[in-house]
C-alpha cells in the first residue's frame, strides 16, 4: 500500500493508466518501471529516445544585483566563466568539504536557474537562505509551478525538433534556450544524466500532460521509437557513465575530491568548503571511489562490505547493479586509497560470503559526448 502522504506529479494518473509500477522515492510516488521492464527501457534510451517524468526534482531561481557573487561563494564552479544561456554542473559543500548537494546551474536572462535533487530541496533552499550574508538577492523556490521532464537518447533532438521552430542542433551541449514547445513557453537545456545526448525541459506544470503526450505522439507520427522510462532505468543509465547520485556516490560524508569530482571545483573562487578541500588536495585523500566488476557470479548492492582476501574490511559498496550496456554485474565503492588501483582483486561480502571482484577503470560506458569528464 502506497502512503497517501507521498506527493504525486501531474502525470501520476497517466502513469497509472499505462501500467507503471509506482514506488515511494524522495517523498514522491514515482514510476520505477513500465511493463517492458527497466532493462529494455535502458536499452531503448541508448538506441533511440526515452522520456522521463522527473518533476520530483527541485528548481530554485536566484536574481538581484548580487546574484552572481552570492552564487559564486555557494558553489564549487566559477560561474563567472559562464555566458548567458550556459549550463554547468557544480556542487554545494559544507565547510568540512562534505557535499550539501550536486546541482545544475543555468545562466538565463536576468536570473540564475538552479536544479537540485528532490530529496534535498528543502535542505538546499534553507542552506541558500542561511548563506545570504548580506547579498542583495532574491531566492525563489519555483518547484511547485515548474514541471521537469527529460528526453534523452541519440534521436532525442530529432524528435523534439518536430515540435519546435528553433534549430536544436545549433545548441551546443550544456547550453539552454527559452522558446516555445508545442506552443508552451519552455526552458530547453541541452543537458541530462543518462550518458546520452538530449534535453531537460522546464515548463508550466499546467502544460505537463499536453507536452508529455505531444512528445510521445510526435515519435509515433514520425517513426521515432520513444517510450516513458522509469527510475530503475534512469539509475542504471546514470550509473554506467559514472554520474554520481546523492546518497550513493556523494553525500555529506564525501568530498568532491574523494568522489572524483575535482574537475567540478574551481579553486580560484572562495566557495564554502574550499579551505578544507585545498588541504585535502595537498595532503591526499584516505578513501577513493572505484569501479568494480564481479568476477564471481553474484549481485552487489549498496552498503555491502568490501574486503581483501585475508578478510580486512577496506570499504563499502555505494552503488551495485546489473549494467545492461556492458552486460555485467558491477558497482561503485569507496575503499581505502591504497586499494583503488585498477586491477586490484577485492571481495564483496554478499550474504556473509565473500564474492570475488576486480577494480576496473571508470566509467563502464563512455558518454556520447565528451565535455562532462568523469575520471577514476
Amino acid at each position: 500500500m502506497i502512503n497517501q502522504e507521498l506527493k504525486r506529479t501531474k502525470l501520476y494518473q497517466w502513469h497509472v493508466d499505462h501500467a507503471a509500477r509506482l514506488v515511494p522515492f524522495a517523498g514522491w510516488e514515482m514510476p520505477v518501471q513500465y511493463p517492458t521492464g527497466p532493462i529494455e527501457e535502458h536499452r531503448l534510451t541508448r538506441r533511440s529516445a526515452g522520456l522521463f517524468d522527473i518533476d520530483h526534482m527541485g528548481q530554485i531561481t536566484i536574481s538581484g544585483p548580487d546574484a552572481e557573487a552570492y552564487l559564486n561563494q555557494l558553489v564549487t564552479w566559477d560561474i563567472g566563466l559562464m555566458a548567458e544561456n550556459d549550463a554547468h554542473y557544480a556542487l554545494m559543500c559544507y565547510e568540512n568539504g562534505g557535499i550539501v548537494d550536486d546541482v545544475f546551474i543555468y545562466k538565463l536572462l536576468e536570473r540564475w536557474f538552479v536544479v537540485v535533487n528532490a530529496s534535498n530541496l528543502v535542505k538546499d533552499y534553507q542552506w541558500m537562505e542561511a548563506h545570504r550574508n548580506g547579498y542583495n538577492v532574491t531566492i525563489s523556490d519555483i518547484s511547485e509551478e515548474t514541471y521537469m521532464v527529460a528526453l534523452q537518447g541519440p534521436r532525442a533532438l530529432e524528435l523534439l525538433q518536430k515540435l519546435m521552430a528553433v534549430n536544436l542542433e545549433a545548441m551546443p551541449r550544456f547550453t539552454a534556450i527559452e522558446d516555445k514547445l508545442n506552443g508552451f513557453p519552455t526552458i530547453i537545456g541541452r543537458t541530462g544524466y543518462t550518458g546520452e545526448d538530449g534535453v531537460e525541459l522546464f515548463f508550466s506544470a499546467s502544460a505537463a500532460l499536453n507536452l508529455w503526450q505531444a512528445i510521445l505522439d510526435a515519435g509515433e507520427t514520425n517513426g521515432i521509437e520513444v517510450k516513458p522510462i522509469g527510475l530503475a532505468a534512469r539509475d542504471s543509465l546514470r550509473f554506467e557513465p559514472g554520474f554520481p547520485l546523492y546518497g550513493h556516490e556523494i553525500s555529506a560524508n564525501v568530498t568532491p575530491l574523494e568522489a572524483g569530482l575535482g574537475w567540478a571545483c574551481k579553486f580560484e573562487t572562495d566557495f564554502i568548503g574550499r579551505t578544507t578541500l585545498l588541504e585535502q588536495k595537498e595532503h591526499g585523500i584516505s578513501k577513493k571511489i572505484i569501479a568494480f566488476e564481479m568476477t564471481e557470479k553474484s549481485v552487489p548492492r549498496q552498503d555491502y562490505p568490501i574486503t581483501t582476501n585475508d578478510g580486512q574490511v577496506i570499504g563499502r559498496v555505494v552503488t551495485g547493479m546489473y549494467a545492461p550496456t556492458s552486460d555485467k554485474y558491477c558497482g561503485h565503492a569507496f575503499v581505502s586509497a591504497e586499494y583503488a588501483k585498477i586491477g586490484t582483486k577485492i571481495n564483496i561480502i554478499i550474504r556473509d560470503k565473500p564474492k570475488a571482484a576486480l577494480v576496473v577503470k571508470r566509467p563502464f560506458y563512455t558518454p556520447s559526448y565528451k565535455k562532462l569528464r568523469i575520471t577514476n
